[in-house]
Parts: C-alpha cells; structure tokens; sequence
C-alpha cells in the first residue's frame, strides 16, 4: 500500500473538491467552506489513512456528505449554479447570437440545478469531473449500475427539458 501524503495526495485534490460542493449546494462561498471543512477532516482522520484504498474518494465521499448536511441545514436547493457570466470569445457572433447562447447555458444550468440530488452528482463527476463509474460508485456509495442509471435518467431528462424549451421559445 502506498503512504499517503497530505501536501503531494490530498491538497491537489482542492479543485475537485471544489466542483463537487458547487455542484451540490450551488453557491460559491459555501462550497469554499465545504472543501475547507474537508480538508480539516481528512486531516483529522490522518492516523485511518493507512486503511484507506483511495485517498481521492474517501476526500469526494467526506466532501459530498458535509456538503448534504449542510443542504439539510439551509433547505437551498434552487440556487443557481454560479453567479458568473459565460463569455463566448468569438467576436464574430453577433450581440443576439451571444444573448441566445448566454440564454441556452442558463436554461441548461437551470435544468441540471433542478435535477434530484444524486442524478446531479452522478452527471458532475461523470460528465463534468471525468469520473469513471467505479470511482464514482465509491464516492457516492452506491452500485456502478445505480451510478449508470442515474447518469441516463439526468441526461434524458436535461435532454427533454431543452428540447421542450427550444421548441417553445425561450
């Protein structure tokens, strides 16, 4: 078994903890705390580290359940995802054609906000993180079959939802 170090296994790992609270409880200063708080509890849990498989998804797992408690906490569950503006860089596009593809990535954030709690973390590691379902399995203690299905179910129905708002009009 590999010794596991703090600085060179642990602290890279910020930025991913990082996107996985954001994903969940939608608001950037919370999700700064959360990976502040887990990174305190990985480091106090140090001496069970020798015990520990993956280093990586014991930080997701310890980061996604102080990130649920604390959604418990505050009953926020249709914050949007980031306060941020989306640039497109090509100065080709007209003003409209910005203002549509700005009003296309909100809808898209809107409808992946308004997805159950576990299809939304299945689909950020998976499409977002980059995760394979083994280690996503891990992270949210649940099967590599209950992982797939989530990752279906979120896509179809982000799918549908944008289909149906093109369709309409936004």
């Amino acid at each position: 078994m590999k010794k596991i170090s703090f600085r060179n296994d642990v602290l890279p790992l910020k930025n991913q903890l990082f996107r996985l609270a954001l994903r969940i409880c939608l608001n950037r200063e919370e999700a700064e705390d959360i990976v502040q708080d887990t990174m305190i509890k990985v480091w106090d849990r140090r001496y069970e580290w020798d015990n520990i498989d993956s280093i990586e998804a014991y930080s997701l797992r310890i980061c996604r359940n102080i990130s649920l408690d604390r959604l418990k906490k505050k009953d926020n569950q249709n914050a949007s995802l980031e306060d941020e503006n989306v640039e497109v860089t090509n100065e080709s596009i007209t003003p409209q054609e910005r203002l549509i593809h700005q009003d296309r990535i909100r809808v898209v954030k809107e409808i992946v906000n308004a997805l159950p709690e576990k299809q939304r973390s299945c689909m950020q590691l998976r499409d977002f993180e980059g995760k394979q379902y083994k280690e996503i399995a891990d992270i949210l203690d649940i099967t590599e079959e209950q992982v797939k299905v989530n990752i279906f179910r979120a896509r179809q129905t982000v799918k549908q939802n944008f289909q149906k708002i093109e369709q309409y009009g936004l």
